[in-house]
């Protein structure tokens, strides 16, 4: 029988020399969910994944896929997990229906079945008409579409995707979107780490933030957003030297943050009516015209500032990983 918990993460250390990579890292991922996994640049999210998919063994405490202890029992994992990673790990001088064929053949899939499975994953990620051409002419998006799809040809129930949509266009990334959701529908529980908070929003039933190693936040998209707890004014002015000033008169109002490259200041209000009345007139009062006000929710991207002081910028452990196989 399935646990309850699909994923269990506990007390988890991973060292590389004098770097701690995961400092006693904890998670969990129900059985049918979907866990974002969120944090900056060498946060550890890739290493996580990497201990979880048996690449790399921890220096200590535990952690299991489907009951199953990732250092005791790494085969009974990888068979049962499908992994796509930063980078198509596709094979450029193989066809589509060859790379789908040749991994089909890596987990032990019967010939027949592997063919079968090969058809239907062809058809579902739209590579069909593109099927016998050499990987080397897909674009960026059906290379991605690809691995995803070599990721499930043996039907795995649990599946990690590492920055999955990273370099592509809108377009494909919304596309693959869509075939995650439909994953996710059938049953698949999916660990998935990323570098777009309007991924996480989208896709993610729990998210939980890693800072150097560590848990510092988790939740759900909407619990994550309520812990601002604020309605944000932005005010945008023609100048630097403007949105300076305002940021110091502004303070009165409520918490400020200034944006210098966009010679913008952000205020968080609880009382977004009165709050824009305010600073309108304390502006008025000290003769600073603002060139565009407006009045906005918060997104995943404030949270993510505020837990940890920085945006969220491309990956921090950028080797391609390879897809385990049984």
């Amino acid at each position: 029988m399935t646990p309850t918990n699909a994923i269990v993460v506990d007390g988890v250390v991973k060292r590389f020399g004098e770097l701690t990579a995961l400092d006693g890292i904890e998670l969990e991922v129900p059985s049918g969910t979907v866990l974002g996994l969120l944090g900056p640049n060498g946060a550890g999210k890739t290493t996580a994944v990497r201990i979880l998919t048996t690449l790399l063994e921890p220096d200590a405490g535990y952690a299991s896929v489907l009951g199953l202890d990732v250092v005791r029992q790494p085969n009974a994992v990888r068979a049962s997990i499908g992994l796509a990673g930063q980078y198509a790990a596709v094979d450029e001088n193989l066809t589509g229906r060859e790379n789908l064929r040749m991994v089909g053949q890596l987990t032990r899939q019967s010939a027949s079945t592997t063919a079968a499975r090969t058809d239907e994953l062809l058809e579902r990620f739209d590579l069909i008409d593109a099927a016998d051409r050499p990987a080397r002419t897909y674009s960026g998006g059906m290379r991605r579409r690809l691995d995803l799809a070599a990721a499930l040809i043996h039907r795995p129930p649990v599946l990690f995707l590492d920055e999955p949509t990273t370099g592509l266009d809108p377009k494909s990334r919304v596309d693959l979107w869509g075939l995650i959701s439909e994953l996710v529908a059938d049953g698949t529980t999916l660990l998935l780490t990323t570098q777009y908070l309007e991924e996480a929003d989208r896709l993610a039933d729990h998210i939980v933030v890693v800072d150097h190693g560590r848990v510092i936040a988790e939740g759900s998209a909407a619990e994550l957003k309520q812990t601002l707890g604020t309605t944000l004014v932005e005010v945008r002015f023609p100048t630097v030297r403007r949105a300076r000033i305002a940021a110091r008169q502004l303070a009165a109002v409520g918490p400020t943050e200034l944006f210098e490259a966009e010679a913008a200041v952000s205020i968080g209000v609880t009382d977004s009516g009165r709050a824009l009345l305010d600073v309108v007139r304390l502006l008025e009062s000290v003769d600073l015209a603002p060139k565009a006000v407006n009045v906005r929710q918060p997104t995943l991207d404030d949270v993510f500032l505020q837990l940890t002081g920085e945006l969220a910028t491309d990956t921090e452990e950028s080797a391609p990983a390879t897809r385990g196989a049984a």
